[in-house]
Parts: structure tokens; C-alpha cells; sequence
């Protein structure tokens, strides 16, 4: 699985961006896709995931009820709708594929995107 990740750029605090993330193959729905981020000097953050099926999401506490993510198995894409930014939002944004049943550990993830900068200013 190849994975392209789009839609990143320079927004203002309380501004929305919509992350797109385009997958190659005919599988897209089996794997569980997820939101990572890294701001510069961290580590790599959890930031949100859904089920193969579309039916089951879960998100990092931090963007919880201003991120939503989606995702269109007809499409091979998945989705991250950010609404409400902040400064502390800023950092490179991976989406990744899993074949685990796990979601938050970048370790379960098996295929990673080129990653999408995301910069909030204050």
C-alpha cells in the first residue's frame, strides 16, 4: 500500500484545513487508517483512526470534538477534518495503514504517507 497525504498549510488560529490522504491497491478496506503528528523536537503523536469498515473512530484526547476523521473506501481515501486550530495543532500530519486491530502505537502500522505540514499561527 502506497500512501499520499495532501491538504496541509499556513492557517490562523480557529481556521479549518482538511487532510486528504490517497491510497494505492484494491485492499483499502481492509486496513484500519490513522492520523499521526510530529511537531518539531517530539515524538510522534497519536491523533485520530477508524476501522476499515468506517464504522468505529477514535481520537487523541487533545483534538477530540474539533478533528474528524472519515475516510470513502470508493475513493481509497481517508480523510481528516480539522476545525478550531490552534497554534499547539502545528506539525508534520502522516496518516498511516494497519492491519492490527490496534490503532494509538505508530509501531502497529505497517505503511506510512510522506507526511503534510501543518502550520497554526497565533
Amino acid at each position: 500500500v502506497q500512501l499520499q497525504a495532501s491538504g496541509g498549510g499556513l492557517v490562523q488560529a480557529g481556521g479549518s484545513l482538511r487532510l486528504s490522504c490517497a491510497a494505492s491497491g484494491r485492499t483499502f478496506s481492509s486496513y484500519g487508517m490513522g492520523w499521526f503528528r510530529q511537531a518539531a523536537g517530539k515524538e510522534r503523536e497519536f491523533v485520530a483512526a477508524i476501522r476499515g469498515s468506517g464504522g468505529n473512530t477514535n481520537y487523541a484526547d487533545s483534538v477530540k470534538g474539533r478533528f474528524t476523521i472519515s475516510r470513502s473506501n470508493a475513493k481509497n481515501t481517508v480523510y481528516l477534518q480539522m476545525n478550531s486550530l490552534k497554534p499547539e495543532d502545528t506539525a508534520v500530519y502522516y496518516c498511516a495503514a494497519t492491519t492490527s486491530t490496534g490503532y494509538r502505537s505508530p509501531s502497529l502500522y505497517n505503511y506510512w504517507g510522506q507526511g503534510t505540514q501543518v502550520t497554526v499561527s497565533s
